[in-house]
């Protein structure tokens, strides 16, 4: 098998539990994330936040279709004030603890996993964001953090 860049899309950010969510869609297929999967996907996200620690509340997650019957969601949330917190949950992927190959069926795998290489490209994006918004300025900026995103595209080659 030859390894192949997969689609990276950003849909707007999101609030749940009180939490700005920036969001990235990854998957090989040119529609994207199917609507049922994404909704399943972000049904569980709220069991995948950590507590407010009084950190400004910010996360950003990564939901994967894989090119068989998986789909992944990574929840980051920063925490500590500097630090990635890290859940993530599965669905359709029985090797995972799924209970089927249904992409809408979300668990929370045990493996202390924390990404493939096509869910990984956002990471350093994300933390160059974080300092340069929330840790490097006088006064931090989450509105200007939840806006700035990775550019569409594919998953290589940027950082």
């Amino acid at each position: 098998m030859a390894f192949e860049e997969k689609l990276l899309t950003v849909p707007p950010p999101i609030e749940v539990a009180g939490r700005r969510v920036k969001r990235y869609h990854v998957t090989a297929d040119p529609a994207g994330i199917a609507p049922d999967v994404a909704e399943a996907a972000y049904a569980i996200l709220p069991e995948l936040l950590p507590d407010p620690d009084g950190t400004p509340p910010a996360t950003f997650v990564v939901l994967h279709r894989g090119g068989d019957t998986g789909a992944y969601l990574n929840a980051y949330s920063w925490v500590w004030d500097n630090v990635l917190h890290f859940r993530g949950a599965a669905a359709g992927q029985p090797a995972l603890g799924c209970p089927d190959t249904d992409p809408t069926r979300f668990v929370r795998p045990d493996k202390p996993w924390i990404g493939c290489v096509w869910e990984l490209p956002p990471l350093l994006h994300e933390r160059n964001a974080w300092v340069r918004h929330m840790l490097a300025p006088h006064r931090p900026d989450l509105d200007a953090y939840v806006h700035d995103t990775l550019p569409e595209g594919t998953t290589g080659g940027r950082s």
